[in-house]
């Protein structure tokens, strides 16, 4: 299992709006982390990969730690950044040199010398040098020296790094990650139970899971390991219409969630069983089909929703309304039902979106799908299917050798399609096929291996016709 050799990992604690996430971004040299003037925007722990003087380890991205708060999904908070401690082998912790030292940061030293692991104190938004003597003032809090610096400025990182460095364990190379290894992102609407699918596939509360919608921020990617087969799961925030995002959280949690799907081998899109599959359902599948991402429908929440639901109808409807006519699957996070098959359809949309086709077989399909309905003709003039193959994957792309692409109808293309998803089991899988006219060049070969989204269908059937 080479892809879940364990990791160095660094937790970064601290009190909510000190700046940890901004830290994480600088360190890691990204913007994964959500950074926003508004405390508690993050809620579930996040892992980013860092790399200093040749030494890779892991940030752990925690949400705000506050003892005194009493709502429930600050306590959800708080239980994740424990666990983030626990899983780590050094700490930081992160507080605000201009605020001060505050009683509740008295707290979390306390349960990190508990935890006996090294810790270092990173005093936050010391953006002048003039501020470097504020960060005396946490010496009190008796975890050794504190360190000045800017997570806006990048003042001290490199010193915070050198320390940092120097406490980790030694610890063997890691193996280079498995080349089969599938992402897979889970979508959806707000509170349609994402993240409690999550925790059910890990086996753990790894996400927080409330009532309340929009509880998930962040995208979260998650290592498991399936009957032998490495998977990235990614949990993330929920999607609404564009025209009801008020907020600019929400705008940019939606945007990382569009971002994990455009990286993702499949997206699980999530619907509420009983809500059914909703138009916005379909916008979010249709979303991940455009990112070139296999796609498989998932109504959670049976266990409630069976007698009720017709699933053949639901069923018929996405095969109407989706291009890619993904399986609609039923599972329950709270009972557990289904959950294991979901993952194993997963894996199996991830193979065969990179999988590739022989030749062969591909013109002999071809000669059997125009012996079973002819082509069309203009004029007189039938077009002819000359020659077949495929020239890209991930996601598969084939191209058609044919006498003339003015003779092809958007209609008989659909068609094809439709006859390849049936032959090879491609439910759910994008398809990209290029109509290219016997000695002119195919612009598949120039697009093999992208993964910017490109047309499901390329041909020129009437000069007042678009290609797709």
């Amino acid at each position: 299992m080479p892809d879940f050799e364990r990791a160095v990992k660094v937790a970064v604690v601290g009190y909510p709006n000190v700046g940890k996430s901004s830290l994480v971004n600088r360190l890691t040299g990204s913007r994964e982390a959500i950074v926003h003037e508004r405390p508690g925007i993050t809620r579930d722990r996040k892992e980013l990969e860092c790399e200093w003087n040749g030494r890779t380890f892991t940030l752990i991205d925690t949400g705000g730690v506050d003892f005194a708060d009493e709502d429930p999904l600050s306590g959800s908070i708080r239980d994740q950044a424990r666990a983030g401690l626990a899983d780590a082998d050094v700490a930081v912790l992160v507080v605000d040199a201009r605020a001060g030292a505050r009683p509740g940061e008295h707290e979390i030293a306390d349960l990190l010398r508990r935890a006996r692991k090294p810790v270092l104190v990173a005093a936050n938004k010391c953006d002048t040098v003039a501020d470097i003597p504020l960060a005396a003032e946490f010496h009190a809090l008796g975890l050794g020296e504190p360190v000045a610096v800017s997570a806006a400025q990048g003042l001290g990182t490199g010193d915070l790094l050198d320390r940092l460095v120097a406490l980790l364990p030694a610890v063997s190379e890691r193996p280079p990650r498995a080349q089969d290894t599938v992402r897979l992102a889970v979508i959806g609407r707000p509170n349609v139970g994402k993240s409690s699918l999550v925790n059910r596939f890990v086996g753990e509360q790894r996400v927080i899971v409330a009532d309340e919608a929009g509880t998930t921020r962040d995208a979260i990617d998650l290592p498991l390991l399936v009957d032998g087969r490495s998977l990235v799961i990614v949990d993330t925030a929920g999607m609404r219409r564009q025209s009801k995002v008020s907020e600019s959280v929400e705008y940019y949690t939606t945007l990382r969630s569009q971002r994990a799907a455009e990286r993702a081998d499949v997206a699980m899109v999530v619907c509420d069983a009983g809500d059914g599959v909703t138009a916005q359902d379909l916008r979010v599948a249709d979303l991940a089909m455009h990112s070139g991402c296999a796609t498989l429908v998932v109504l959670n929440k049976w266990d409630a929703q069976a007698p009720t639901l017709d699933l053949e109808y639901e069923r018929a409807r996405v095969a109407e309304k989706l291009r890619q006519r993904p399986r609609v699957l039923t599972a329950s996070a709270t009972t557990g039902r289904n959950v294991a098959r979901l993952l194993t359809e997963a894996i199996t949309l991830g193979d065969r979106r990179a999988g590739r086709i022989p030749t062969p077989e591909l013109n002999r399909f071809l000669g059997e799908t125009v012996q079973t309905r002819q082509p069309p003709a203009k004029q007189g003039h039938r077009l002819k299917l000359i020659y077949m193959a495929q020239i890209g994957t991930s996601p598969p792309r084939f191209a058609i050798q044919v006498n003339s692409r003015t003779r092809v109808t958007r209609d008989y293309a659909y068609f094809l399609e439709n006859q390849m998803r049936e032959r090879y089991a491609l439910d759910g899988v994008p398809l990209i096929i290029d109509f290219v006219e016997r000695g002119s060049r195919t612009e598949g070969t120039r697009a093999r291996g992208s993964r910017r989204p490109a047309p499901v269908l390329q041909a020129a059937p009437r000069d007042d016709e678009a290609d797709r």
